[in-house]
């Protein structure tokens, strides 16, 4: 594994708690493995809480934002980590296009040098490739897998189909939603979508989950038109300790408008 730096804010020296009637904010912690940099908003835990330590990885485009709410659930039972991956969240755009492996060995180095194992991986999206070639090939650092709205169909893995899967989410997902999604693609920038888009089409989630030997659990809103049912369903049904959960009402961003659901699926997946 590459040798990490890690730059700290003398300001941010200790992870926020979150604290009665106030509003969590992450602190947030630069990783750079090799040539690789993200940014870590980290919220911890209840003091001397022994719970699980969870991490969100985000899809394309995206960043930590569109995590806060479930973020913020998720860390009154233990140290939550949100990674904005490299090329996105206003991390420096890599010079070579990334493969899934790449994203994988860049987490896995980032979660050694944060002292972080045994992990509940929570993935959105593209974000749900991460997490499962992460538990692939680093199974020692991975308790749990979580899979929300999880990419790509096979029976529809098309540019235009996503595209337009994209399109109707759109008209579903809230307002504050719908403002996240459209200012992290901006902050990402076309280029650099462009450049992973190739990436996340050709990734065979299905046979790489087959090999995922940790608990699983596939969520999804009831009205994601990116991850359907059936699909979602085949993927609990490949892994090998697999279920799946559905979030009544909710679009294609779950963790963001059934934040309290999709937290309590995962505290439950957890706890067992």
């Amino acid at each position: 594994m590459h040798a990490a730096t890690d730059q700290l804010p003398d300001t941010e020296s200790t992870p926020r708690r979150i604290l009665p009637g106030r509003s969590p904010r992450p602190t947030p912690r630069i990783v750079t493995t090799a040539s690789l940099t993200s940014h870590v908003h980290t919220l911890a835990g209840p003091p001397g809480s022994s719970g699980p330590v969870f991490v969100l990885l985000h899809g394309i485009g995206m960043s930590h934002r569109y995590y806060r709410r479930l973020q913020a659930l998720l860390a009154r039972h233990g140290d939550t980590h949100a990674i904005d991956l490299s090329g996105f969240g206003g991390t420096p755009t890599p010079d070579r296009q990334l493969s899934i492996a790449d994203y994988a060995h860049h987490t896995a180095a980032t979660l050694e040098k944060m002292g972080a194992s045994r992990v509940v991986l929570v993935g959105h999206s593209m974000g749900t490739q991460f997490a499962t070639e992460l538990a692939v090939q680093y199974p020692d650092l991975v308790s749990h897998v979580v899979l929300l709205g999880p990419v790509v169909d096979p029976e529809r893995r098309t540019v235009r189909q996503q595209t337009l899967s994209l399109g109707l989410d759109g008209l579903k997902e809230s307002p504050m939603g719908n403002a996240i999604m459209f200012t992290d693609y901006v902050r990402s920038g076309l280029r650099w979508y462009l450049t992973e888009l190739p990436v996340m089409m050709t990734y065979a989630l299905e046979t790489r989950l087959a090999l995922v030997h940790q608990p699983v659990l596939v969520i999804r809103g009831s009205r994601d038109p990116v991850a359907p049912r059936n699909w979602c369903e085949k993927l609990a049904a490949t892994a090998p300790n697999g279920r799946f959960l559905e979030i009544p009402g909710k679009p294609h961003i779950v963790q963001h408008g059934g934040a309290v659901g999709t937290a309590a699926s995962i505290l439950g997946l957890a706890s067992n």
